[in-house]
């Protein structure tokens, strides 16, 4: 049997076909990507191709919880609306708060906003969407007088040029990174450029790219417009009849920036480079800018965005074919959430609290003949103010739902000791285990991905339908029934009686239409954002709702490609409007102790708090543990050396992390991934290192830069530990350790100062004497093996510090030894040497999608395969989601230059 659902990753919002037998419950027979889904046309990175792999019921939340025993669900439904009755009663509906995810369905968005404002009637409901887009929504209200995004996917195809920005495009967004680069491939006069701190992926597709200096962002963009006023290369007609505010913002771009000359310098770039890049930019209409979490995740964020839109507007590159400021969101439902009201600044169908009238409509279309919904009156706090109230006491319940705010806000533990402090916490999650849990009070089990069902928008606006295949695990449900659930025995069971998610989105629907006239102006109730065309399906019309773009309604009945073809704004007057803005000074500045600047940032095969991707145990392969990318002089000033664990702190906190010395880096920079946190890893929240300081205009917090220091840690020996997955984990005698999943078994690698007597310590530690081992006290090894009945139950292998890699052998094979009820006599013999006698070292893994590892593709190579065609051809790399390429190009053009062949040049 095949469904058509989507993707739950990232803003793309891929549709993906679904293979699943009804009688099995708890597994997927395969994911492949639905050729007839716009966004994707077929495509899939590696994340959504091993869908599949992440499902099964181990690990899951199966039964309601309550100060940590198991309950029934009436139990725990009753506690949860006597506690926030009884907290409403006390202290006002003010002192609840709620905190969502773009993890959740539109219609699981929707109740809770109608749940906590409209009834509950708390302002203070934000999301983790506040992390990654809320300076794009600010901008562009700012701009264009509505949270619009004005482009589609088939700009990127339509462009004639395509700048990126903040936005490391094939790892974060692969499978737009793979529709660009066929883009290219039909039409070579499209030119790309790249514009990123950090020498990324993204760049092997770049005609130029600027190494620019970190936050350095609006000078840059400023410099632009300066560029297009002194070259005559404006759009005066546009400017004239369709925009206001150019003179101010011009003004202020020409004084922080006069010249190019006084940009490169701010930038940290080439001045001829950056004429390049503005010259191109100038001489074309058909402009894309695509811009992400390296422009938004700035306490001058929203400023970033709209210096972009300047430039946009100045040049009339917006509301065409292939043009316009393109914000790409980070989350599956990030949109559909900003859609419902989800943020604490909104209310919903995108109104605001300050949109004359939205208060009284929204309360007139939710009051029942015997409830009329209690809305506030004003905005609640926003994600890191929310935080500061539960500090002060003035939030005394918060409901956290689909996400995991001790990992991914920043100043993460501060954020520990606040919600720990918290009276009731509240948290619906999917899993069973990670940091924000340890802190719950009270722990409802919500469904998961396969078992959703819904609606989600994605970064083009285009709405689909999540459809559930497996049913929930255990006692799981779908968070808008535990909502209505809580809202019925609060007294508001009227307005929450609804009878199945096709309701809740007629109601969505409707909401979107409901005094919404086109004809109008915004100050008179015109919202852009209506999906009125949609209201009025039943069961069966909703469940085969088609990818469709919003606005969907009278005028537009099978929806809307991109935006403000007609030069007509969302501002009262119909004008967008340029923003003056300049550079402010660096929050992040230095100190004596902690000089460095820190990037952080999403990698490849991972996503969020891998809460999910953890499980699907290929997605470990390509980068295995928390690290620290670092230049090599950097790493010579610091102490520390390739692949050798490293310690980063300030006075916030602190990160461990495996080195990697890379020239990608600038020096006197780091990066450090977004996604490892204490149920992986020791020390390893990047989020730990960040001040907790966001932008004044959208209260996006700063989560990509920091300030730190990095030393060295003095282990003496490392250690990879292979464990039964139900084993215990001994990390006591550890002093840093990661833990990777694999298919049959987990993998601890581990590292510490005070050496052991190991043989005495597998039998205290494990619990089991070695059957086999193998030591080496001169050198320090020792490797050993324990089997039991014939099967293996634990391997080991230690060695000193910074020499463990290279004697690791074939992981793979081994895990597959844990799958065997007994083992052979050959397998047996081969243990210590940690593979199979007939297999080679494949390497670190590059292409996920085939499990391919960087020693076989090096041998490929070295064979005669000197293209990423002949690659594929040979080895399958590189042939499914392509994510890959770009570093088999850089394995084709090490070889080349070690064997100084001539190679085809970039211009990065």
């Amino acid at each position: 049997m095949e469904t058509k659902t989507t993707c739950p990753y990232c803003g793309v919002g891929c549709g993906v076909v679904a293979q699943h037998d009804p009688r099995r419950c708890d597994t997927l027979a395969g994911v492949s990507g639905d050729s007839t889904h716009p966004a994707n046309e077929g495509r899939l990175c590696v994340k959504g191709s091993a869908l599949a792999q992440t499902l099964g019921h181990e690990g899951r939340l199966m039964h309601p919880r309550i100060d940590g025993c198991d309950v029934s669900w009436e139990t725990a439904l009753s506690e949860v609306a006597s506690r926030l009755a009884g907290i409403r009663k006390r202290h006002g509906g003010g002192a609840i708060a709620g905190y969502l995810s773009g993890q959740l369905l539109t219609e699981d968005y929707y109740i809770a906003n109608k749940f906590f404002k409209g009834f509950v009637g708390t302002p203070h409901v934000d999301t983790n969407s506040r992390l990654c887009m809320a300076s794009a929504v600010a901008g562009y209200k700012r701009a264009l007088g509505a949270d619009a995004v004005p482009c589609c996917y088939e700009d990127l195809e339509e462009a004639e040029l395509v700048v990126l920005t903040g936005s490391n495009l094939a790892w974060n967004h692969p499978v737009l990174y793979q529709r660009l680069r066929a883009a290219k491939r039909r039409n070579p006069l499209m030119q790309i450029v790249v514009i990123d701190p950090r020498v990324t992926d993204t760049c092997e597709l770049a005609d130029l790219y600027l190494q620019i200096a970190p936050g350095s962002d609006i000078a840059l963009f400023n410099g632009l417009l300066s560029y297009m006023a002194d070259k005559g290369r404006l759009d005066r007609n546009f400017i004239q009849h369709h925009a206001e505010g150019f003179d101010e913002a011009l003004a202020a771009a020409q004084q922080e920036v006069p010249d190019i000359e006084a940009v490169a310098e701010r930038c940290g770039v080439d001045a001829e480079r950056l004429e390049t890049f503005y010259y191109w930019f100038a001489t074309r209409l058909h402009v894309v800018t695509l811009y992400s979490q390296g422009i938004n995740q700035s306490s001058s964020g929203t400023d970033r965005v709209n210096a972009i839109i300047n430039c946009h507007l100045a040049g009339g590159s917006i509301g065409l074919p292939g043009a316009g400021p393109f914000s790409i969101t980070g989350q599956p439902n990030a949109m559909g959430g900003r859609e419902v009201g989800g943020l604490a600044n909104q209310l919903a169908a995108h109104m605001d609290y300050h949109t004359p009238g939205a208060l009284d409509r929204v309360t007139r279309f939710w009051t029942t003949p015997g409830l009329v919904p209690t809305l506030p009156d004003g905005p609640g706090h926003k994600a890191l103010a929310l935080i500061e109230a539960i500090e002060r006491g003035e939030i005394q319940a918060l409901w956290i739902m689909a996400t995991n705010p001790l990992v991914s806000l920043p100043d993460a533990n501060r954020v520990r000791a606040a919600i720990k402090r918290c009276p009731l916490v509240i948290v619906s999650d999917g899993v069973a285990r990670n940091d924000t849990l340890e802190y719950a009070d009270i722990v409802l089990p919500a469904s998961g991905w396969a078992e959703k069902d819904g609606t989600v928008t994605n970064s083009e606006r285009r709405i689909s339908r999540q459809r559930g295949i497996l049913p929930p695990p255990g006692e799981a449900r779908h968070d808008w029934w535990i909502l209505c659930e809580v809202a019925r025995r609060m007294g508001f069971g009227e307005a929450f009686n609804y009878r199945g998610v096709h309701e809740i989105f007629d109601e969505h629907a409707r909401l979107s239409g409901f005094e919404n006239d086109p004809q109008a102006t915004p100050e008179n109730g015109y919202r852009l954002f209506d999906i009125s065309g949609l209201a009025g399906l039943d069961r069966n019309a909703y469940d085969a709702l088609a990818p469709i773009q919003w606005p969907v309604n009278a005028g537009a009945p099978h929806g809307t490609a991109r935006l403000f073809n007609n030069a007509r704004f969302m501002t009262p007057n119909g004008r967008a409007r340029l923003i003056a803005v300049t550079s402010s000074p660096a929050i992040q500045q230095p100190s004596h102790e902690a000089r460095l600047m820190l990037n952080t940032g999403r990698i490849r095969d991972q996503w969020h708090t891998m809460t999910r991707t953890a499980r699907a145990s290929r997605l470990m392969h390509h980068r295995s543990e928390p690290f620290i990318e670092v230049h090599p002089a950097t790493a010579r000033a610091a102490g520390v050396t390739d692949g050798q664990v490293a310690r980063l702190h300030n006075a916030l906190g602190e990160y461990f992390g495996r080195v990697r010395v890379t020239t990608a880096q600038r020096p006197g920079e780091l990066f450090i991934p977004i996604h490892w946190n204490n149920q992986f890893a020791h020390q390893a929240r990047a989020s730990a290192l960040i001040k907790a300081v966001c932008d004044p205009v959208s209260g996006q917090p700063e989560s990509k830069q920091g300030r730190v220091a990095m030393s060295p840690i003095t282990a003496q020996w490392e250690a990879c530990l292979l464990l039964g997955r139900d084993a215990p984990a001994p990390l006591e005698e550890s002093d840093w350790w990661a833990r990777i999943p694999q298919v049959h078994c987990q993998r601890w690698q581990m590292a510490g100062e005070t050496s052991f007597d190991w043989q005495a310590w597998c039998e205290h530690t494990l619990g089991q004497a070695p059957t086999l081992w193998s030591e080496d006290g001169r050198r320090g090894h020792f490797r050993a093996a324990c089997l039991q009945g014939g099967r293996l139950r634990w391997w080991l292998a230690v060695a000193p510090a910074g020499t463990l890699n290279p004697m690791l052998g074939e992981i793979g094979w081994l895990d597959d030894c844990f799958a065997y009820e007994t083992l052979e006599s050959s397998q047996r013999r081969r243990l210590l040497a940690g593979r199979a006698a007939s297999s080679e070292d494949a390497g670190s893994t590059v292409c996920s999608c085939h499990q391919v590892g960087q020693k076989s593709i090096e041998r490929a190579i070295a064979n005669g395969c000197n293209s990423v065609e002949a690659l594929g051809e040979r080895l399958a790399c590189g042939t499914q989601c392509g994510s890959c390429i770009p570093e088999l190009k850089k394995l084709i053009a090490a070889q080349a230059e070690h064997r100084d062949e001539p190679v085809e040049q970039v211009s990065v």
